[in-house]
């Protein structure tokens, strides 16, 4: 990508432009988009822009951002634009701080995980609680990628996780692979996964990161990466779901095109097994983990 005809296209080129993602740490695939953050200010919502072969996602950030959880995401950015080296500066303070943000964001993933499996627990009733099921255990494979020293990447998760050393947090993996249930997939599975993420993600994101999913799960499948292309096209529900979870009980009828999306099944028993399971690995890695920060 011509990253100076690019700004100049999206008209950013006076702007405060940072580089993230795969593509600035250099395991990118031909799949994968490039994560292109705007220090304006802005609280506006992600957008995507198609140039040539290229696809582009536009997030808006803040030079004086301090939650963990999007700092995170700043790691080993680069400055594309920066003319006055604000972004430079800023970088720069979260590198010296990044073993501090690490272990936070650790620790809050673990806290979602503990919540979302407690949610489910709670409302075995409820259609959704095997989605948040699901949601608690990507809550703990993004921990355990922290831990390994790696970003939040769905794309590249199972790729990295096949590669963590061989000790007692990273075989905790075995549980999670269970609940996400990654065994289950197959092509036809997968294509109408695909389907209903696709669907969940105009209605709820409507801001086209539908074509990126559809990329990537075109490059999984047509290289036979079929867990990983489950892993990933879950991931994103979960994150779709996250978003709107304080109003998605005013839209019931989604759990119509997540049932599809997220592959789940509401076994009142099985959920309230794994729900117990994933709370009790949560509570047990934050001792673990602890012990290591």
């Amino acid at each position: 990508m011509d990253i100076k005809k690019t700004l100049d296209l999206l008209s950013l080129s006076n702007n405060v432009v940072g580089l993230g993602g795969c593509k600035s740490r250099g395991i990118t695939l031909e799949c994968c988009e490039y994560n292109l953050t705007v220090f304006d200010e802005k609280n506006s919502k992600d957008e995507i822009h198609v140039i040539g072969d290229d696809i582009i996602k536009i997030h808006h950030g803040k030079l004086d951002e301090s939650n963990s959880d999007v700092l995170i995401q700043y790691d080993n950015m680069s400055a594309l634009s920066d003319p006055e080296w604000n972004l430079k500066i800023f970088l720069s303070k979260i590198k010296e701080k990044s073993d501090k943000i690490r272990n936070s964001c650790i620790k809050n993933r673990l806290i979602d995980s503990a919540f979302y499996a407690t949610k489910a627990k709670q409302g075995l009733s409820d259609p959704f609680a095997p989605c948040w099921l699901k949601c608690a255990a990507y809550s703990i494979a993004d921990a355990l990628a922290l831990y390994n020293g790696k970003s939040y990447s769905p794309t590249h998760a199972l790729e990295s996780i096949r590669k963590f050393k061989k000790n007692k947090a990273n075989e905790s993996f075995s549980v999670i692979a269970d609940v996400i249930g990654l065994e289950r997939a197959t092509p036809s599975l997968l294509s109408r996964m695909l389907k209903s993420t696709v669907g969940f993600s105009d209605m709820v994101e409507a801001n086209e990161n539908s074509k990126i999913i559809q990329r990537k799960y075109e490059y999984f499948v047509n290289d036979s990466l079929l867990s990983d292309c489950y892993f990933y096209l879950g991931y994103m529900n979960r994150n779709i779901l996250v978003s709107i979870k304080d109003t998605i009980h005013k839209k019931p009828e989604l759990i119509h095109v997540l049932k599809t999306a997220l592959d789940i099944e509401h076994d009142i028993t099985k959920t309230e097994q794994l729900a117990s399971n994933i709370h009790k690995l949560s509570h047990d890695l934050t001792n673990l983990l602890s012990e290591h920060a």
